[in-house]
């Protein structure tokens, strides 16, 4: 069967569940191993049934959370933004202040220069 860890497929669990009602449908069936019984087994998909429901809740409490997680950076970054554009209203766009919020001053920025083409006409 390879890896321990190796997750089942859909189809080879139907397959599972589809022996187990076979099983059940046996009336001289007795296993000398406990493990092998009809109530373990009944028991065992049970258990398995309870396992996957759990799994599928998880799978949306996680989904809301990462939806909640990215609004609320979403709504960061436009606040950020928003403080940004305040600061620069509030200190103009040339002061030594915009540095403590991640921007440059207008003096810093390089000024466009117009490449001269090889043509001297």
């Amino acid at each position: 069967m390879g890896s321990q860890r190796k997750r089942l497929s859909p189809k080879e669990l139907e397959a599972l569940r589809a022996i187990v009602i076979g099983l059940q449908s046996l009336s001289d069936y007795a296993p000398t191993n406990e493990l092998c019984s009809v109530a373990t087994l009944r028991e065992l998909v049970a258990k398995l049934a309870r396992a996957e429901e759990a799994e599928i809740s998880a799978k949306r409490i996680f989904e809301v959370a990462r939806e909640q997680a990215i609004e609320a950076a979403r709504i960061l970054y436009a606040a950020v933004l928003e403080a940004k554009a305040q600061v620069i209203a509030q200190y103009g766009s040339d002061s030594l202040v915009l540095h403590a919020v991640g921007l440059k001053q207008k003096s810093e920025r390089k000024r466009y220069t117009r490449r001269e083409t090889g043509d001297a006409r």
